[in-house]
């Protein structure tokens, strides 16, 4: 873990902790191979029982439309590892082009970056009800957005970025873009006792969660998320 000690800032009602680090070193203390960059487990957390991937919505007139929406529109299907790229047939670097959308089908594209607020506010319920300490929860939030200037202040390290480390309810989690609707929720969220983590990355169009079975299969059950089972291991999207 690195930084020196900064003052103590609120982000949302979230607070930013700037002096004990020690509920993020399980996240920090990974074995080589074990949770590696670019896999579910490098995003979320290694050594659950059971993964998901929430696919954040593409958008029409600023609704949120599904991906297996888009896809049947275009003549395709969406499996757990499909990229978005994919379901629209486009280049890998899809953000460059500069004419996208299907007429009265999709006009924006998915949103890179952590969970997206609409996303959230449906999959925090679900969260609570498979935790012990929905009161007692921790979030990392990568230091390199730029909507705050964030030197001085301690960060912890996941493959391949540096997290500041924020704690609070779980239900607060969504205050930081009601104080800015610009403001990015947390990449990370786990609960005191561990019972899951949820990972989210700048250059992603998907959350992963981990946790116990009882919890994926909710979440693959829960109207408003498009959620598919994926493995530990799985490369991300």
């Amino acid at each position: 873990m690195n930084g020196t000690s900064g003052a103590e800032r609120p982000y949302g009602s979230l607070r930013v902790e700037g002096a004990d680090l020690a509920p993020a070193r399980w996240l920090a203390e990974r074995h080589p191979g074990y949770g590696d960059f670019g896999t579910v487990a490098g995003v979320a957390a290694p050594g659950f029982a059971a993964y998901a991937r929430l696919l954040h919505p593409a958008g029409l007139d600023d609704r949120p439309v599904r991906w297996e929406t888009v896809a049947a529109a275009h003549g395709r299907r969406v499996a757990a590892l499909t990229d978005w790229y994919e379901v629209i047939g486009a280049d890998r670097f899809y953000q460059n082009a500069q004419e996208y959308g299907l007429p009265g089908v999709w006009d924006e594209h998915p949103a890179e970056g952590p969970t997206p607020v609409g996303v959230a506010r449906v999959l925090a319920p679900v969260l609570a009800r498979h935790t012990a300490t929905p009161e007692r929860c921790w979030f990392g939030l990568w230091e390199g957005y730029g909507r705050r200037e964030w030197a001085g202040t301690p960060t912890f390290p996941t493959p391949e970025r540096d997290e500041i480390l924020l704690s609070g309810p779980l239900a607060d989690v969504l205050t930081p873009e009601r104080a800015d609707p610009f403001t990015e929720l947390p990449d990370l969220w786990w609960p005191q006792d561990r019972a899951w983590c949820v990972g989210g990355d700048v250059d992603l169009v998907s959350t992963y969660v981990g946790g116990s079975e009882e919890l994926i299969g909710e979440l693959l059950r829960t109207p408003g998320l498009e959620t598919h089972r994926v493995a530990a291991g799985d490369r991300v999207g």
